[in-house]
Protein backbone atom coordinates (compact mmCIF):
# COMPACT_ATOMS: atom_id res chain seq x y z
CA UNK A 1 0.00 0.00 0.00
CA UNK A 2 3.00 2.40 0.70
CA UNK A 3 4.22 2.22 -2.82
CA UNK A 4 1.26 2.45 -4.58
CA UNK A 5 0.79 5.90 -2.40
CA UNK A 6 4.23 6.71 -3.53
CA UNK A 7 3.90 5.77 -6.85
CA UNK A 8 0.36 7.64 -7.11
CA UNK A 9 2.15 10.95 -5.16
CA UNK A 10 5.44 10.88 -7.89
CA UNK A 11 2.71 10.40 -10.83
CA UNK A 12 0.79 13.70 -9.81
CA UNK A 13 3.87 15.38 -9.21
CA UNK A 14 5.11 14.40 -12.72
CA UNK A 15 1.97 15.60 -14.21
CA UNK A 16 1.64 18.76 -12.27
CA UNK A 17 5.86 19.34 -13.59
CA UNK A 18 4.52 18.17 -17.47
CA UNK A 19 1.47 20.81 -16.99
CA UNK A 20 3.82 23.60 -16.56
CA UNK A 21 5.92 22.76 -19.07
CA UNK A 22 3.45 23.16 -21.61
CA UNK A 23 2.46 26.55 -20.56
CA UNK A 24 3.69 28.62 -23.60
CA UNK A 25 6.63 31.36 -22.97
CA UNK A 26 4.72 34.77 -24.11
CA UNK A 27 7.36 36.94 -26.36
CA UNK A 28 4.90 39.42 -24.28
CA UNK A 29 3.72 39.37 -20.95
CA UNK A 30 4.43 42.15 -17.66
CA UNK A 31 6.59 41.14 -14.87
CA UNK A 32 6.48 43.43 -12.12
CA UNK A 33 7.72 43.20 -8.48
CA UNK A 34 6.86 45.58 -5.65
CA UNK A 35 9.50 46.93 -4.07
CA UNK A 36 7.84 48.59 -0.35
CA UNK A 37 10.05 51.23 1.41
CA UNK A 38 7.06 52.45 4.00
CA UNK A 39 8.96 51.12 7.47
CA UNK A 40 11.45 49.52 5.55
CA UNK A 41 9.55 46.65 4.53
CA UNK A 42 11.93 45.61 1.62
CA UNK A 43 13.85 48.50 0.95
CA UNK A 44 16.17 50.38 2.83
CA UNK A 45 16.76 47.49 5.20
CA UNK A 46 17.35 50.65 7.53
CA UNK A 47 16.93 54.13 7.35
CA UNK A 48 20.23 55.19 8.72
CA UNK A 49 22.54 52.03 6.66
CA UNK A 50 25.22 54.00 4.79
CA UNK A 51 24.57 55.01 1.33
CA UNK A 52 26.77 52.09 -0.12
CA UNK A 53 24.57 49.94 1.57
CA UNK A 54 21.46 51.14 0.27
CA UNK A 55 22.80 51.20 -2.93
CA UNK A 56 24.56 48.27 -2.93
CA UNK A 57 20.78 46.29 -1.60
CA UNK A 58 19.10 48.00 -4.10
CA UNK A 59 20.84 46.71 -6.88
CA UNK A 60 20.76 42.79 -4.84
CA UNK A 61 17.20 42.96 -5.39
CA UNK A 62 17.01 44.45 -8.99
CA UNK A 63 19.85 41.52 -10.47
CA UNK A 64 17.78 38.89 -8.29
CA UNK A 65 14.51 39.68 -10.71
CA UNK A 66 16.81 40.33 -13.61
CA UNK A 67 17.87 37.06 -13.37
CA UNK A 68 14.12 35.94 -12.74
CA UNK A 69 13.25 37.61 -16.25
CA UNK A 70 11.47 40.33 -14.60
CA UNK A 71 10.71 43.58 -16.73
CA UNK A 72 9.12 46.05 -13.91
CA UNK A 73 10.18 47.24 -10.50
CA UNK A 74 7.25 49.15 -9.41
CA UNK A 75 9.34 51.41 -6.35
CA UNK A 76 7.30 53.68 -3.80
CA UNK A 77 8.79 57.05 -3.14
CA UNK A 78 6.33 58.26 -1.69
CA UNK A 79 5.05 56.71 1.72
CA UNK A 80 2.89 59.13 3.85
CA UNK A 81 3.16 62.48 2.80
CA UNK A 82 7.14 62.05 2.90
CA UNK A 83 9.59 61.54 -0.52
CA UNK A 84 12.41 59.57 -1.66
CA UNK A 85 13.84 62.67 -3.83
CA UNK A 86 14.00 66.13 -3.50
CA UNK A 87 10.78 67.87 -3.61
CA UNK A 88 9.47 70.94 -3.45
CA UNK A 89 6.00 69.81 -1.82
CA UNK A 90 7.37 66.86 0.70
CA UNK A 91 10.46 66.16 3.08
CA UNK A 92 12.93 63.56 2.52
CA UNK A 93 11.45 60.43 4.08
CA UNK A 94 12.92 58.75 7.34
CA UNK A 95 12.46 55.51 5.98
CA UNK A 96 15.42 56.69 3.29
CA UNK A 97 17.68 58.75 6.03
CA UNK A 98 16.39 57.68 9.23
CA UNK A 99 15.22 61.18 10.23
CA UNK A 100 12.71 63.12 8.19
CA UNK A 101 13.34 66.31 5.82
CA UNK A 102 17.00 64.88 5.88
CA UNK A 103 18.36 64.34 2.67
CA UNK A 104 20.69 61.68 1.97
CA UNK A 105 24.48 61.55 2.13
CA UNK A 106 25.40 61.65 -1.39
CA UNK A 107 25.75 64.45 -4.36
CA UNK A 108 24.01 61.55 -6.61
CA UNK A 109 20.61 62.50 -7.27
CA UNK A 110 19.17 58.78 -5.78
CA UNK A 111 15.99 58.67 -7.47
CA UNK A 112 17.49 59.38 -10.95
CA UNK A 113 20.44 56.71 -9.82
CA UNK A 114 17.87 54.08 -8.58
CA UNK A 115 15.73 54.50 -12.40
CA UNK A 116 19.03 54.47 -14.93
CA UNK A 117 20.00 51.23 -12.74
CA UNK A 118 16.65 49.77 -13.54
CA UNK A 119 16.90 50.78 -16.98
CA UNK A 120 20.42 49.41 -17.31
CA UNK A 121 19.34 45.81 -16.90
CA UNK A 122 16.20 46.33 -19.22
CA UNK A 123 13.60 46.92 -16.72
CA UNK A 124 11.23 49.41 -16.47
CA UNK A 125 10.92 51.78 -13.20
CA UNK A 126 7.49 53.04 -11.98
CA UNK A 127 6.83 55.08 -9.48
CA UNK A 128 4.91 53.91 -6.64
CA UNK A 129 3.25 56.58 -4.41
CA UNK A 130 0.13 56.56 -1.75
CA UNK A 131 -1.26 59.82 -2.50
CA UNK A 132 -3.61 60.05 0.60
CA UNK A 133 -1.99 58.32 3.82
CA UNK A 134 -0.20 60.99 5.49
CA UNK A 135 1.20 59.46 8.79
CA UNK A 136 2.18 55.84 9.24
CA UNK A 137 1.27 56.12 13.09
CA UNK A 138 0.11 58.81 16.00
CA UNK A 139 3.81 59.69 16.63
CA UNK A 140 3.65 62.97 14.96
CA UNK A 141 6.86 63.99 16.72
CA UNK A 142 8.88 62.45 14.40
CA UNK A 143 7.56 64.62 11.45
CA UNK A 144 9.35 67.77 9.83
CA UNK A 145 8.52 70.88 9.67
CA UNK A 146 7.84 70.45 6.02
CA UNK A 147 5.39 67.58 6.31
CA UNK A 148 1.88 68.80 5.11
CA UNK A 149 1.03 67.61 8.71
CA UNK A 150 2.20 70.54 10.21
CA UNK A 151 1.90 72.86 7.06
CA UNK A 152 -1.55 71.81 6.60
CA UNK A 153 -3.34 70.52 9.52
CA UNK A 154 -6.74 71.32 7.83
CA UNK A 155 -6.16 69.03 4.81
CA UNK A 156 -5.96 66.18 7.77
CA UNK A 157 -8.36 63.36 9.08
CA UNK A 158 -7.33 61.29 12.05
CA UNK A 159 -8.94 57.23 11.71
CA UNK A 160 -7.72 54.90 13.51
CA UNK A 161 -3.67 54.93 14.76
CA UNK A 162 -2.85 57.32 11.25
CA UNK A 163 -4.15 60.57 9.74
CA UNK A 164 -5.44 60.85 6.08
CA UNK A 165 -5.42 63.64 4.19
CA UNK A 166 -9.14 65.00 3.07
CA UNK A 167 -9.56 63.49 -0.22
CA UNK A 168 -12.76 65.59 -0.58
CA UNK A 169 -10.96 68.85 0.07
CA UNK A 170 -10.35 70.39 -4.09
CA UNK A 171 -7.25 71.75 -2.21
CA UNK A 172 -6.06 68.82 -1.42
CA UNK A 173 -6.27 67.05 -4.79
CA UNK A 174 -4.50 69.63 -6.22
CA UNK A 175 -1.81 69.29 -4.25
CA UNK A 176 -1.19 65.40 -5.16
CA UNK A 177 -1.49 66.78 -8.50
CA UNK A 178 1.10 69.25 -8.21
CA UNK A 179 3.27 66.49 -6.69
CA UNK A 180 2.46 63.71 -9.56
CA UNK A 181 3.57 67.03 -12.54
CA UNK A 182 6.77 67.27 -10.46
CA UNK A 183 8.01 63.70 -10.33
CA UNK A 184 6.61 63.73 -14.05
CA UNK A 185 8.23 66.52 -15.33
CA UNK A 186 11.58 65.20 -13.24
CA UNK A 187 12.28 61.87 -13.78
CA UNK A 188 12.57 59.50 -16.41
CA UNK A 189 9.99 57.00 -15.11
CA UNK A 190 8.04 54.53 -16.93
CA UNK A 191 4.48 55.02 -15.19
CA UNK A 192 2.93 56.80 -12.05
CA UNK A 193 1.66 53.60 -9.84
CA UNK A 194 -1.16 54.15 -6.93
CA UNK A 195 -2.07 51.23 -4.87
CA UNK A 196 -5.41 49.85 -3.04
CA UNK A 197 -4.91 53.28 -0.19
CA UNK A 198 -7.33 56.04 -1.45
CA UNK A 199 -10.30 55.96 1.72
CA UNK A 200 -8.92 54.04 4.05
CA UNK A 201 -10.04 50.90 4.73
CA UNK A 202 -13.24 50.27 7.19
CA UNK A 203 -12.55 50.00 11.14
CA UNK A 204 -15.21 48.91 13.13
CA UNK A 205 -16.36 51.58 15.64
CA UNK A 206 -14.26 54.13 13.92
CA UNK A 207 -15.93 57.07 12.03
CA UNK A 208 -14.33 58.77 9.00
CA UNK A 209 -14.52 62.51 9.90
CA UNK A 210 -14.97 64.07 6.83
CA UNK A 211 -18.48 65.58 7.48
CA UNK A 212 -17.35 69.17 7.20
CA UNK A 213 -15.68 68.73 3.88
CA UNK A 214 -18.97 66.95 2.45
CA UNK A 215 -21.72 69.57 4.02
CA UNK A 216 -19.99 72.07 1.81
CA UNK A 217 -18.80 70.02 -1.12
CA UNK A 218 -21.29 66.99 -1.88
CA UNK A 219 -23.56 68.75 -4.21
CA UNK A 220 -26.52 66.42 -3.63
CA UNK A 221 -24.46 63.00 -3.82
CA UNK A 222 -25.28 60.61 -0.97
CA UNK A 223 -21.50 60.57 0.92
CA UNK A 224 -20.67 56.96 -0.76
CA UNK A 225 -20.73 58.93 -4.11
CA UNK A 226 -19.50 61.95 -3.19
CA UNK A 227 -16.51 60.02 -1.77
CA UNK A 228 -15.95 57.95 -4.62
CA UNK A 229 -16.50 61.14 -7.38
CA UNK A 230 -13.63 62.29 -5.19
CA UNK A 231 -11.63 59.82 -5.99
CA UNK A 232 -12.78 59.57 -9.61
CA UNK A 233 -11.61 63.24 -9.84
CA UNK A 234 -8.03 62.27 -8.74
CA UNK A 235 -7.59 59.51 -11.28
CA UNK A 236 -8.64 61.98 -14.39
CA UNK A 237 -6.57 64.63 -12.90
CA UNK A 238 -3.12 62.78 -12.42
CA UNK A 239 -3.93 61.06 -16.12
CA UNK A 240 -4.80 64.46 -17.96
CA UNK A 241 -1.47 65.69 -16.39
CA UNK A 242 0.50 63.03 -16.66
CA UNK A 243 -0.66 62.96 -20.70
CA UNK A 244 0.27 66.61 -21.10
CA UNK A 245 3.41 66.16 -19.64
CA UNK A 246 4.93 63.17 -21.24
CA UNK A 247 2.45 61.10 -23.34
CA UNK A 248 4.25 57.86 -22.83
CA UNK A 249 4.20 57.93 -19.29
CA UNK A 250 1.60 55.30 -18.22
CA UNK A 251 -0.31 55.31 -15.10
CA UNK A 252 -1.42 52.14 -13.20
CA UNK A 253 -3.54 51.37 -9.91
CA UNK A 254 -3.71 48.27 -8.13
CA UNK A 255 -7.09 48.20 -6.55
CA UNK A 256 -8.41 45.61 -3.32
CA UNK A 257 -8.96 42.39 -5.32
CA UNK A 258 -12.94 42.62 -4.83
CA UNK A 259 -14.91 45.35 -6.51
CA UNK A 260 -17.97 44.05 -4.92
CA UNK A 261 -19.53 40.91 -3.30
CA UNK A 262 -22.20 39.51 -5.16
CA UNK A 263 -24.65 39.29 -2.24
CA UNK A 264 -24.70 42.77 -2.32
CA UNK A 265 -24.90 43.41 -6.19
CA UNK A 266 -24.87 40.90 -8.98
CA UNK A 267 -22.39 42.33 -10.91
CA UNK A 268 -20.13 41.68 -8.44
CA UNK A 269 -17.27 38.17 -7.64
CA UNK A 270 -18.68 35.28 -6.05
CA UNK A 271 -16.74 36.17 -3.08
CA UNK A 272 -17.57 36.72 0.46
CA UNK A 273 -14.94 39.18 1.01
CA UNK A 274 -15.03 41.83 4.50
CA UNK A 275 -14.29 44.94 2.59
CA UNK A 276 -14.98 46.12 -1.34
CA UNK A 277 -13.17 48.27 -3.26
CA UNK A 278 -16.58 50.16 -4.26
CA UNK A 279 -17.81 49.75 -0.83
CA UNK A 280 -15.16 50.56 1.53
CA UNK A 281 -12.39 52.54 -0.55
CA UNK A 282 -14.57 54.41 -2.49
CA UNK A 283 -12.65 53.57 -5.65
CA UNK A 284 -14.63 52.40 -8.66
CA UNK A 285 -11.68 51.29 -11.13
CA UNK A 286 -14.65 50.00 -13.77
CA UNK A 287 -15.25 53.11 -14.70
CA UNK A 288 -11.86 54.69 -14.48
CA UNK A 289 -11.50 52.19 -17.12
CA UNK A 290 -14.63 52.63 -19.32
CA UNK A 291 -13.43 56.41 -19.21
CA UNK A 292 -10.00 55.60 -20.49
CA UNK A 293 -7.74 57.13 -17.32
CA UNK A 294 -5.79 53.91 -17.18
CA UNK A 295 -2.95 52.30 -19.12
CA UNK A 296 -3.07 49.08 -16.53
CA UNK A 297 -4.59 48.25 -13.77
CA UNK A 298 -3.54 45.20 -11.08
CA UNK A 299 -6.02 44.01 -9.03
CA UNK A 300 -4.91 42.54 -5.61
CA UNK A 301 -5.89 39.19 -5.52
CA UNK A 302 -3.62 37.49 -2.65
CA UNK A 303 -6.19 34.33 -2.01
CA UNK A 304 -5.43 30.83 -2.63
CA UNK A 305 -6.61 29.20 -6.10
CA UNK A 306 -9.64 27.34 -4.04
CA UNK A 307 -10.33 29.41 -1.17
CA UNK A 308 -14.09 29.45 -0.28
CA UNK A 309 -14.44 32.91 1.15
CA UNK A 310 -12.40 34.33 -2.08
CA UNK A 311 -11.15 32.31 -4.48
CA UNK A 312 -8.65 33.16 -6.61
CA UNK A 313 -9.73 31.55 -9.66
CA UNK A 314 -13.02 33.49 -9.12
CA UNK A 315 -11.99 36.62 -8.74
CA UNK A 316 -9.21 36.09 -11.86
CA UNK A 317 -12.19 34.88 -13.81
CA UNK A 318 -14.12 38.18 -12.87
CA UNK A 319 -11.92 40.77 -13.35
CA UNK A 320 -10.86 39.26 -16.72
CA UNK A 321 -14.91 39.84 -17.97
CA UNK A 322 -14.77 43.15 -16.42
CA UNK A 323 -11.76 45.06 -17.52
CA UNK A 324 -12.06 47.03 -20.54
CA UNK A 325 -9.54 49.59 -22.62
CA UNK A 326 -6.77 49.03 -19.85
CA UNK A 327 -3.83 46.29 -19.66
CA UNK A 328 -4.77 43.88 -17.03
CA UNK A 329 -2.11 42.20 -14.63
CA UNK A 330 -2.62 40.10 -11.28
CA UNK A 331 -1.30 41.13 -7.91
CA UNK A 332 -0.06 37.80 -6.34
CA UNK A 333 1.23 37.70 -3.08
CA UNK A 334 4.04 35.49 -2.29
CA UNK A 335 4.57 37.04 1.18
CA UNK A 336 2.22 34.33 2.09
CA UNK A 337 4.31 31.03 1.10
CA UNK A 338 4.82 29.38 4.22
CA UNK A 339 3.57 32.10 6.21
CA UNK A 340 -0.28 32.13 6.15
CA UNK A 341 -3.45 30.54 7.85
CA UNK A 342 -4.44 29.21 5.07
CA UNK A 343 -2.65 26.12 4.65
CA UNK A 344 -2.58 26.07 0.96
CA UNK A 345 0.15 28.56 0.60
CA UNK A 346 2.58 25.48 2.19
CA UNK A 347 2.64 24.21 -1.04
CA UNK A 348 5.44 25.49 -2.75
CA UNK A 349 3.23 24.64 -6.38
CA UNK A 350 0.13 27.25 -4.98
CA UNK A 351 2.22 30.81 -6.67
CA UNK A 352 3.13 28.73 -9.87
CA UNK A 353 -0.42 27.89 -10.83
CA UNK A 354 -1.51 30.94 -10.09
CA UNK A 355 1.05 32.39 -12.64
CA UNK A 356 -0.58 29.34 -15.11
CA UNK A 357 -3.66 30.60 -14.75
CA UNK A 358 -3.20 34.25 -15.65
CA UNK A 359 -1.20 32.97 -18.37
CA UNK A 360 -4.15 30.43 -19.59
CA UNK A 361 -6.94 33.51 -19.41
CA UNK A 362 -6.61 35.71 -22.60
CA UNK A 363 -7.47 38.73 -21.21
CA UNK A 364 -4.54 38.89 -18.45
CA UNK A 365 -1.30 40.29 -19.78
CA UNK A 366 1.34 39.59 -16.51
CA UNK A 367 1.43 39.65 -13.35
CA UNK A 368 2.78 41.59 -10.22
CA UNK A 369 3.95 40.26 -7.08
CA UNK A 370 4.36 41.22 -3.40
CA UNK A 371 6.88 42.22 -2.01
CA UNK A 372 10.06 41.88 -2.90
CA UNK A 373 11.39 40.36 -0.15
CA UNK A 374 9.29 37.74 -0.36
CA UNK A 375 10.62 35.34 -2.76
CA UNK A 376 14.49 35.83 -1.57
CA UNK A 377 13.81 34.48 1.74
CA UNK A 378 13.91 30.84 2.05
CA UNK A 379 11.46 30.48 -0.58
CA UNK A 380 14.36 28.30 -3.30
CA UNK A 381 12.01 25.94 -4.73
CA UNK A 382 9.27 28.25 -5.63
CA UNK A 383 11.92 30.68 -7.44
CA UNK A 384 13.56 27.32 -9.33
CA UNK A 385 10.41 26.17 -10.53
CA UNK A 386 9.43 29.90 -11.71
CA UNK A 387 13.04 30.33 -13.22
CA UNK A 388 13.36 27.10 -15.04
CA UNK A 389 9.26 26.49 -16.23
CA UNK A 390 7.59 29.54 -15.75
CA UNK A 391 10.08 32.71 -16.52
CA UNK A 392 12.63 30.72 -18.05
CA UNK A 393 12.93 33.65 -21.35
CA UNK A 394 12.50 37.30 -21.00
CA UNK A 395 9.56 38.95 -22.19
CA UNK A 396 8.65 42.52 -23.06
CA UNK A 397 5.99 44.49 -21.07
CA UNK A 398 2.76 45.24 -23.29
CA UNK A 399 2.31 48.78 -25.04
CA UNK A 400 -0.60 50.72 -23.65
CA UNK A 401 -4.15 49.38 -25.90
CA UNK A 402 -4.87 52.76 -27.55
CA UNK A 403 -1.19 53.33 -29.30
CA UNK A 404 -0.70 53.58 -32.69
CA UNK A 405 1.77 51.90 -34.55
CA UNK A 406 5.38 54.01 -34.14
CA UNK A 407 7.02 55.33 -37.41
CA UNK A 408 10.31 56.75 -36.01
CA UNK A 409 13.27 56.83 -38.45
CA UNK A 410 15.95 53.74 -37.59
CA UNK A 411 19.33 55.08 -36.53
CA UNK A 412 22.34 54.27 -38.11
CA UNK A 413 25.98 53.39 -36.63
CA UNK A 414 28.13 56.13 -37.03
CA UNK A 415 31.37 54.00 -35.19
CA UNK A 416 32.02 50.99 -32.88
CA UNK A 417 34.79 50.83 -30.30
CA UNK A 418 35.97 48.62 -27.36
CA UNK A 419 36.40 50.23 -23.62
CA UNK A 420 37.47 48.11 -21.31
CA UNK A 421 34.39 45.37 -21.18
CA UNK A 422 31.79 47.27 -23.04
CA UNK A 423 31.47 47.56 -26.97
CA UNK A 424 29.91 51.24 -27.42
CA UNK A 425 28.55 51.82 -30.44
CA UNK A 426 27.91 55.46 -31.28
CA UNK A 427 24.63 56.44 -33.24
CA UNK A 428 23.57 59.39 -34.95
CA UNK A 429 20.69 59.66 -32.67
CA UNK A 430 18.81 57.64 -29.91
CA UNK A 431 16.86 60.10 -28.32
CA UNK A 432 13.60 58.55 -29.64
CA UNK A 433 14.49 55.27 -27.51
CA UNK A 434 14.62 54.19 -23.75
CA UNK A 435 15.42 50.29 -24.82
CA UNK A 436 17.95 48.15 -27.32
CA UNK A 437 17.42 44.55 -27.22
CA UNK A 438 20.67 42.68 -29.28
CA UNK A 439 20.02 39.26 -30.89
CA UNK A 440 22.74 36.80 -32.46
CA UNK A 441 22.52 37.31 -36.41
CA UNK A 442 23.84 36.33 -39.36
CA UNK A 443 24.83 38.58 -41.97
CA UNK A 444 21.28 39.41 -43.37
CA UNK A 445 18.47 40.67 -41.11
CA UNK A 446 15.88 38.47 -40.31
CA UNK A 447 11.92 38.91 -40.34
CA UNK A 448 11.54 37.85 -36.70
CA UNK A 449 13.91 37.07 -33.59
CA UNK A 450 12.44 35.16 -31.20
CA UNK A 451 12.57 36.86 -27.65
CA UNK A 452 14.03 32.97 -26.16
CA UNK A 453 17.40 34.34 -28.28
CA UNK A 454 17.72 37.82 -26.52
CA UNK A 455 21.61 38.41 -25.99
CA UNK A 456 20.72 41.45 -23.84
CA UNK A 457 18.02 43.99 -23.47
CA UNK A 458 19.50 47.63 -22.00
CA UNK A 459 18.92 50.62 -21.70
CA UNK A 460 20.07 53.76 -24.06
CA UNK A 461 21.35 56.42 -21.17
CA UNK A 462 22.52 58.97 -23.77
CA UNK A 463 21.08 60.52 -26.52
CA UNK A 464 23.78 58.59 -29.29
CA UNK A 465 25.57 56.42 -27.76
CA UNK A 466 25.25 52.48 -26.78
CA UNK A 467 27.27 50.43 -24.35
CA UNK A 468 26.76 46.87 -24.59
CA UNK A 469 29.01 44.09 -22.52
CA UNK A 470 31.25 42.55 -24.12
CA UNK A 471 30.43 39.02 -22.11
CA UNK A 472 26.98 39.47 -23.57
CA UNK A 473 27.56 39.30 -26.92
CA UNK A 474 29.30 35.84 -26.77
CA UNK A 475 31.75 36.25 -29.47
CA UNK A 476 29.06 37.04 -32.44
CA UNK A 477 30.77 38.44 -35.46
CA UNK A 478 27.31 39.90 -36.20
CA UNK A 479 24.26 40.82 -33.46
CA UNK A 480 20.79 42.46 -34.55
CA UNK A 481 19.36 45.33 -32.53
CA UNK A 482 16.22 46.31 -32.32
CA UNK A 483 14.82 49.32 -30.91
CA UNK A 484 11.85 49.94 -27.87
CA UNK A 485 11.07 53.57 -27.80
CA UNK A 486 9.42 55.02 -24.87
CA UNK A 487 5.78 54.09 -25.89
CA UNK A 488 7.33 50.33 -25.78
CA UNK A 489 6.90 49.91 -28.67
CA UNK A 490 9.48 48.22 -30.90
CA UNK A 491 11.78 49.48 -34.29
CA UNK A 492 12.68 47.07 -36.90
CA UNK A 493 15.90 45.43 -37.07
CA UNK A 494 19.13 46.86 -37.98
CA UNK A 495 22.59 44.18 -38.25
CA UNK A 496 25.69 45.46 -36.90
CA UNK A 497 28.95 43.34 -38.09
CA UNK A 498 31.02 43.07 -35.35
CA UNK A 499 33.90 41.24 -37.49
CA UNK A 500 34.65 44.20 -39.24
CA UNK A 501 35.31 46.36 -36.15
CA UNK A 502 38.76 46.07 -34.67
CA UNK A 503 37.50 45.69 -30.72
CA UNK A 504 40.41 46.72 -29.84
CA UNK A 505 40.29 50.05 -30.34
CA UNK A 506 39.71 52.70 -27.63
CA UNK A 507 37.91 55.83 -27.39
CA UNK A 508 39.31 59.19 -29.05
Amino acid sequence: MLKKILLIISLSQLVSCASLRKIPQPKTEFRGVWIATVVNIDWPKNGTDAIQKQKADYLRLLDFYKDLHFNAVIVQIRAAGDAFYKSKFAPWSRFLTGEEGKAPSTNDDLLKWMIDQSHLRGMEFHAWLNPYRSTFDLNTDVLSPTHDFNLHPEWMLKYGKKYYYDPGLPEVREHMVRIIDELVASYDIDAIHFDDYFYPYTIKGEVLTDSLSYSYYHQDKSLADWRRSNIDSLVKNVHQTIKSKKPWVQLGISPFGVWKNNSTDPRGSDTQAGQTTYDDLYADPLLWMRQGWLDYLVPQVYWSMDLPVASHKKIVDWWASNSTQTNLYIGNGPYKIRNNSDKAWDNPKELPEQIVYARKTPAINGNVFFSAKSLMQDNNDVVSMLKKKLYKYAALPPISKDLVPDATVLPSVVSIYQVNESLNLIFNDLSAYRFVMAYPSGKKKKSAYPIKRLLIKTSILEGHKLSLPIKALKGKKNIALIFINHYGQESAAIVVHLNQTNLNDTEK
